[in-house]
């Protein structure tokens, strides 16, 4: 499969950074997101890494014949309707597994949003794992790990310093994309 996820890549003409060696268990944030074909590169290139990604999908992408395939790829069918400490079971995950990639867009939408969910930042900082940023750029046809963040506890700090590392990429919709702190 990864041979056949790179070969998709190069015909498309993508091009995906090396992947950071060493780090067993991560939450990867990813930005921008704008577009749903940010989901098929991104998971093209997750499987050219070699890595094996859960994500979270609002529950309602699960529909036949979609679903199966959802779930295949990593997919974990979430009611964002309830609150029903979703945290907790993110946890749980990194708990029972010697490895584990968990992937999140903060945005929540393909739609501009300065107003980001901040599951994933309590995830990491909970399961005491590091953030990855990473990053897709369709301007450059390029996309990768920019950093490896360790949470500091000052949430909002924290999450103003991963939009100033994501607001210089360029989303496939880049007017939905991320935009500066000082520009919101």
């Amino acid at each position: 499969m990864r041979k056949i996820a790179q070969f998709i890549l190069w015909i498309a003409r993508w091009k995906v950074d090396p992947v950071p060696a060493g780090v067993k268990k991560a939450v990867i944030v990813v930005g921008p997101h704008t577009s749903n074909w940010d989901f098929f590169i991104g998971k093209m290139a997750f499987i050219s890494y070699g890595m094996r990604t859960k994500i979270l999908i609002k529950k309602e992408a699960f529909v036949f014949p979609i679903s199966w395939l959802l779930k295949l790829m990593g997919g974990v069918p979430v009611d964002r309707k309830k609150n029903n400490n979703l945290t907790d079971q993110a946890v749980k995950y990194f708990e029972e597994r010697d490895t584990l990639y968990m992937l999140f867009t903060p945005e929540a939408t393909r739609s501009y949003n300065p107003k980001w969910k901040k599951g994933f930042y309590y995830i990491a900082q909970k399961a005491k794992v590091p953030i990855y940023i990473g990053f897709i750029d369709y301007k450059n046809k390029r996309g990768g790990f920019h950093s490896l963040f360790e949470p500091t506890g000052d949430v909002e700090k924290d999450i103003r310093y991963i939009k100033e590392v994501l607001c210089i990429f360029s989303g496939r919709h880049p007017e939905n994309g991320i935009r500066h702190p000082d520009d919101e």
